[in-house]
């Protein structure tokens, strides 16, 4: 009997189709025991996940719970209290929960990509004032730290149900990034002063905030390990 389970086990930690990570999260929100509609899986989404992962359109559900029903992973039902308005209630089936788990376990973990729009404003700072730099700054701090005890939030309420423990843990660890993100924003601040003192000692293309190249091509040797840095 062991060795049976254990088969069945490594047969389902091999198995499971390819699919894009948001299809996998989609399923995933489906995989704690109760039935959602698409209605329901956008506004959990938006309530946890768009604090550490993504928030999607409705097209991007539905298109995800109709590929994921043709594969059998999910399975959907008109709800009998709205079905005059054909609301669908999904709930995951056997294999979608196997393939799941198999994903989950096995599937290679893609790195984060950082797009930080504020940063490309800062690495521009010199057609910029330092002033409004700043402001830049300030609105992005009002901004994490809404995001910052939105995640806490929903740390304490997640935290009230034993099943929800590990994404209790994700939201706690997205408070705590976000509060990092705060904290790398005040530094910034300072930044900004120090660089526009020294920025100012620099030679400018005439009639121009440009800086005149001191070194040209430096970065590409530097790319090319042909010069170090002093």
């Amino acid at each position: 009997m062991h060795d049976s389970v254990d088969e069945t086990r490594a047969t389902d930690e091999a198995s499971y189709p390819k699919m894009p990570a948001n299809a996998w999260t989609v399923l995933g929100m489906l995989a704690f025991g109760e039935g959602l509609s698409g209605y329901d899986l956008k506004t959990w989404a938006d309530w946890s996940l768009n604090y550490f992962y993504w928030s999607p359109s409705f097209s991007q559900v539905y298109s995800e719970l109709k590929k994921l029903e043709v594969l059998g992973f999910v399975e959907s039902e008109l709800d009998a209290e709205t079905d005059a308005r054909g609301r669908r209630v999904y709930t995951i089936t056997p294999a979608g929960t196997a393939a799941l788990r198999a994903w989950a376990r096995n599937a290679e973990v893609d790195q984060p990509v950082l797009k930080h729009p504020m940063m490309v404003r800062m690495w521009l700072g010199h057609l910029n004032e330092p002033d409004r730099l700043k402001e830049m700054v300030r609105e992005h701090i009002v901004y994490v730290e809404g995001m910052r005890d939105g995640a806490a939030l929903r740390a304490q309420q997640t935290s009230e149900l034993p099943t929800w423990e590990f994404a209790s843990m994700a939201m706690r660890w997205s408070a705590r990034y976000y509060q990092a993100e705060r904290d790398l924003a005040e530094q910034l601040l300072a930044d900004i002063e120090e660089v526009a003192r020294s920025f100012e000692g620099t030679s400018k293309v005439a009639g121009s905030t440009e800086p005149v190249p001191v070194d040209p091509g430096r970065w590409k040797r530097y790319r090319e390990g042909t010069e170090t840095a002093d």
